[in-house]
């Protein structure tokens, strides 16, 4: 199939529609308005519902509604429409509900701004709602990818029956570039024996909750839950390495950031500094292994963390290496991304010995 120009959230948007996904429901907020206006325009070409939503809680319940029902349904945003979307994160995980999430990243904290940022790692990584849960976060670093991953993130969250979050901020989402949506075989989904689909007899009833007034019951469901996740952590942990064998330093960055890392990477080894990067895919799962393999190495001397944040994502890469080289961080954030020439000047303090 050619490969077509798009803008990452139009991108988005399609490929979860080719993924089988007929139901979206959402609410405006910049910079991922045009993920809903793209499912307002083909849904309905299709036989599906677009419906924008008064609120975030409500567009999120209406997730949590027909996932129950079996449906293929996801939602999208930018971090204070996640924040708000939370509560009802909290019930789908809960619920063991199956829904594809989207958060095109803004900075904040509050209102904050509307340029890129990656200061919501902890609230996607971390459980930003209440509650033990946890979500697959899926991080791409360009359009391409966020089109493989919302496709494969609709078959983790059935398999799992968990929400999927895919983490890109605003650059993915506003940017241009050529995209393939590549031929899947045809989408026949597992049946949804648990879903709320009516029995008529035929079974007993079906019953969506996450309520548990007995503790020791919420202990049990709790555990179930976590054992799940213990599996996910075992087949799910997706990461790239770039330039690693060798290198003296490796940069720890994920999304936009990482693309970033590789040009200062190369300006680096122009400068006779060999650097390697080490790019989370999978957010959680962490890829900890990874981390741990390269702080093992002689020639490693030391890790640099880049985010467009304050520093967050730095802490995963800290306890991944435990303590067996330095890790180095540098960030910006409030929207202002970082560029290549300022990770080389941060490369160079770090290999110079003059980073406190």
């Amino acid at each position: 199939m050619a490969k077509v120009l798009m803008k990452g959230n139009e991108a988005i948007a399609e490929a979860a529609i080719q993924a089988g996904c007929h139901y979206f429901f959402g609410y405006p907020i910049t910079p991922q308005n045009e993920l809903p206006a793209y499912m307002a325009k083909r849904l309905p070409e299709i036989g599906g519902c677009f419906l924008q939503a008064e609120s975030e809680i409500a567009a999120i319940n209406m997730v949590y509604g027909a996932s129950g029902a079996g449906a293929r349904v996801m939602t999208s945003s930018s971090s204070p429409g996640i924040s708000l979307k939370m509560e009802g994160i909290s019930y789908i995980a809960g619920s063991e509900l199956p829904c594809l999430i989207v958060n095109i990243v803004r900075g904040g904290p509050g209102l904050g701004g509307i340029q890129p940022a990656q200061s919501d790692y902890f609230q996607a990584t971390k459980g930003g709602g209440h509650g033990d849960y946890r979500m697959v976060v899926l991080a791409p670093s360009t359009i391409q990818e966020a089109v493989d991953l919302v496709m494969d993130g609709f078959d983790i969250a059935d398999k799992y029956r968990n929400p999927v979050m895919l983490l890109a901020d605003g650059i993915l989402g506003q940017m241009m570039e050529p995209v393939e949506f590549k031929k899947r075989e045809a989408i026949d989904l597992a049946e949804k024996t648990w879903a709320t689909t009516g029995h008529k007899g035929d079974r007993p009833r079906n019953i969506i909750n996450s309520l548990f007034i007995n503790a020791k019951e919420l202990e049990d469901h709790v555990n179930k839950i976590y054992r799940k996740y213990e599996q996910i952590e075992k087949s799910q942990v997706r990461v790239e390495t770039y330039n690693c064998e060798g290198a003296d330093l490796i940069i720890a960055a994920y999304g936009s950031t990482a693309r970033i890392a590789k040009s200062a990477i190369e300006m680096a080894d122009k400068a006779g500094i060999r650097v390697g990067l080490i790019r989370p895919i999978t957010l959680w799962p962490f890829p900890r292994d990874s981390f741990k393999k390269w702080a093992e190495r002689d020639h490693v001397k030391s890790f640099l963390t880049v985010e467009m944040s304050k520093g967050q994502m730095v802490e995963d890469v800290s306890l991944s290496i435990e303590g067996k080289k330095p890790n180095y961080f540098f960030g910006r954030t409030g929207g202002v991304v970082p560029t290549p020439e300022e990770i080389l000047g941060e490369i160079k303090k770090v290999m110079g010995g003059t980073r406190g």
